[in-house]
C-alpha cells in the first residue's frame, strides 16, 4: 500500500516545465567566435599583422561572409539547446551544443540571488541573474532573461529557499523594501577623491614616467609602465564612481536589499544570517568627516561591499541590522597591545586594538586607515594562538579566530598570558554562540 502510495504521488505532480533564455541572448553568445579570433591576434599581434597585409579586399569580404553567419549560427545554437527550469528542491540548467551539461543547483545551498543589468541590457529591457551557491569559487548565472522575469524567478527561488510550497512560491512575489538610505554623488565624488589611493598612483606617474624617458628614451617603454598606473589611477576613483554612483540600502524580509551603478545598474541581496565579518574601515582623511566605509565577508558569497561611505552613527545601525544583538565597540573600548610590542612592530603597534563583548569579538588594525573587524561569536569557527620566536621573547602573542567565509581576524600583540585566557574563553563563547543562535532563513 505504501509503495502505490508513492507511485501514486509521483503521478500526480505537475510536469516539470522548461524554458528559454531571452531571444536577445543569441546577440550575446554570437560574440564567442569573434572573441577567439580577437584573442588569438592579440596573442601574436605580428603574426596577426603579417595575415591582414596579404588579405585582398575579396578575401576580406568572402571572410566576413562566413565569420557572420557562422557566429549567428553558433548563438542561436547554444540559445536554443539552453534550458533551465525550478523544481521542488532544484535549480536545473541544461546546456551544450555537442556535449551535454546539466547543472543541479539545491535551493538550500543557495546563499544570494542578484539581478545586474549591463548598459546594453538595459536598453534591452533584459537583465541577469547571479546566484551564490555553497561550495562554488565563482558564480552561477543566467544571462539574459527579460528584467521582469528575472526578478520573478528571483522571488520564487528565494520563497523556495525559505520554504515556502513550490505550488504557492510563484505566488508570494518579491518581498516589500524599505529604503534605509541613499549615498549622494557628491559625498560619493569627495570620498573617493580623499581616499589617497588616485593621488599615489599619479604621483608615483609623475615620478617614473619623466626617469624612465631619461633612462631609455623609448616611448614605447614609457607607455608599457604609464598605461597601468593611469588605468590603477581611473579604477580607483573614476572606476570606483561609476560602479558604487546611487548606492541604495534597502531593508526586506529576505535581507538588505542593495542597488547601485551608473552604466551597470546590479540589485544584489545581503542575506540574513550569512555574515561572518563585519569591517568598519577608515582612510585617514575620512576621519575628520567622521565616514566610514562598511565592508563584509559572507559565507559562500563575492559580495563584499555594504556601505561605501557613510557617517559613523549611521553605519552603526545598518551593522546593527546586519548582526543583531551587536553593538560597535567605541574607540576608547579598545585596548591597545602592551608597550614591549613596539619590539616587535616598531610604530604600527600603536594601531592594534582588542575589545571583546557578549556578542562580538572586535580587532582593529591600521594607522593610517583604520579596519575594525566584527566577528560574532556564533560565526567563529576555530581560534588559534600564534607566537613567534621574537614575540614569545617580548611576551606577546597574536590570537587568530577564523570565520566560515574563510576568512581570519586577529587580536595582534597581546601580553602572553591574556592571549592563553582569551583563546580557552573565545572558544566557549563560540560553542555557546553556536548553540543558541537562530536558524539562517530567508523570510523568517
Amino acid at each position: 500500500m505504501t509503495t502505490s502510495g508513492v507511485q501514486e504521488d509521483v503521478r500526480d505532480r505537475p510536469p516539470v516545465t522548461e524554458r528559454r533564455l531571452h531571444p536577445v541572448t543569441p546577440l550575446r553568445r554570437a560574440w564567442a567566435p569573434v572573441a577567439v579570433l580577437m584573442g588569438w591576434a592579440v596573442h601574436d599581434l605580428d603574426g596577426a599583422q603579417r595575415q591582414l597585409t596579404r588579405l585582398t579586399t575579396t578575401t576580406l569580404l568572402i571572410g566576413l561572409g562566413v565569420l557572420i553567419p557562422a557566429a549567428a549560427l553558433y548563438g542561436f545554437l547554444s540559445w536554443w539547446f539552453t534550458h533551465f527550469a525550478v523544481t521542488d528542491s532544484e535549480l536545473r540548467v541544461r546546456t551544450g551544443l555537442l556535449f551535454r551539461r546539466t547543472a543541479h543547483i539545491r535551493l538550500e545551498r543557495i546563499q544570494a540571488i542578484d539581478v545586474t543589468q549591463p548598459l546594453l541590457a538595459r536598453v534591452a529591457g533584459v537583465a541577469k541573474l547571479k546566484l551564490d551557491v555553497i561550495g562554488t569559487d565563482k558564480k552561477d548565472e543566467l544571462a539574459f532573461l527579460g528584467a521582469g522575469e528575472a526578478r520573478a524567478l528571483r522571488a520564487e527561488l528565494l520563497a523556495r529557499a525559505a520554504g515556502f510550497a513550490p505550488e504557492t512560491a510563484h505566488e508570494v512575489g518579491e518581498a516589500p523594501s524599505r529604503q534605509m538610505l541613499r549615498v549622494p554623488p557628491g559625498v560619493l565624488a569627495v570620498s573617493l577623491l580623499l581616499t589617497g589611493a588616485t593621488w599615489v598612483w599619479l604621483l608615483v606617474a609623475a615620478v617614473a614616467l619623466p626617469l624612465l624617458w631619461t633612462a631609455t628614451h623609448s616611448l614605447w617603454t614609457v607607455l608599457a609602465a604609464g598605461v597601468p598606473m593611469l588605468g590603477a589611477a581611473g579604477a580607483s576613483s573614476v572606476g570606483r564612481f561609476v560602479a558604487e554612483y546611487d548606492w541604495t540600502l534597502g531593508e526586506s524580509p529576505d535581507g538588505l536589499r542593495i542597488d547601485h551603478g551608473l552604466l551597470d545598474r546590479a540589485h544584489e541581496t545581503v542575506p540574513p544570517g550569512r555574515v561572518q565579518t563585519v569591517r568598519l574601515v577608515e582612510p585617514l582623511l575620512w576621519r575628520r568627516r567622521g565616514w566610514v566605509r562598511v565592508e563584509l565577508d559572507v559565507a559562500g558569497s563575492s559580495n563584499s561591499l555594504l556601505l561605501p561611505v557613510a557617517p559613523r552613527e549611521i553605519a552603526e545601525s545598518v551593522v546593527a541590522r546586519v548582526l543583531p544583538g551587536v553593538t560597535v565597540p567605541p574607540p576608547e573600548a579598545l585596548v591597545r597591545p602592551p608597550r614591549r610590542a613596539h619590539w616587535c612592530v616598531p610604530v604600527w603597534w600603536r594601531g592594534y586594538g582588542l575589545a571583546v563583548t557578549d556578542a562580538v569579538f572586535a580587532a582593529r588594525h591600521g594607522l593610517l586607515r583604520r579596519s575594525l573587524s566584527l566577528v560574532p561569536h556564533a560565526k567563529v569557527q576555530s581560534v588559534r594562538l600564534v607566537q613567534g620566536p621574537w614575540q614569545r621573547a617580548r611576551g606577546v602573542a597574536d590570537v587568530h579566530v577564523d570565520t566560515g567565509a574563510n576568512g581570519t581576524v586577529a587580536a595582534r600583540l597581546r601580553p602572553a598570558d591574556e592571549a592563553a585566557v582569551l583563546l580557552r574563553a573565545q572558544a566557549e563563547r563560540s560553542r555557546t554562540g553556536r548553540r543558541d543562535a537562530l536558524p539562517d532563513r530567508w523570510m523568517a
